[in-house]
């Protein structure tokens, strides 16, 4: 998986984690494509500022997935979920 999309999985499930300002930012830059000079120009900041936004959001959403590992039990469900008879292992995995 590509990194682009498993940042975007992470965002999808920790979003609401994040404060207003880290959100807008990495929907400008990620969703937008914006480059980085475009996300700093539409918010009056340096790119470099938006640079060091960008990677602290990415490294707030590594983190969040280390600790909580929703994306992981995630996966493991949707997989789980193509047999219904492993509905009794799904439950384990919430459990978690």
């Amino acid at each position: 998986m590509l990194k682009h999309d498993y940042i975007v999985e992470l965002y999808d499930l920790y979003s609401n984690l994040l404060t207003e300002k880290q959100r807008l930012y990495f929907e400008a830059y990620y969703f937008e494509d914006l480059s980085l000079a475009e996300v700093a120009s539409s918010f009056n900041l340096s790119r470099n500022a938006i640079f060091d936004q960008i990677k602290h959001v990415e490294e707030k959403l590594n983190d969040y997935e280390e600790k909580l590992h929703f994306r992981a039990k995630s996966e493991k469900i949707t997989k789980l979920l193509a047999n219904t008879e492993y509905l009794d292992a799904i439950v384990d995995i919430l459990k978690e």
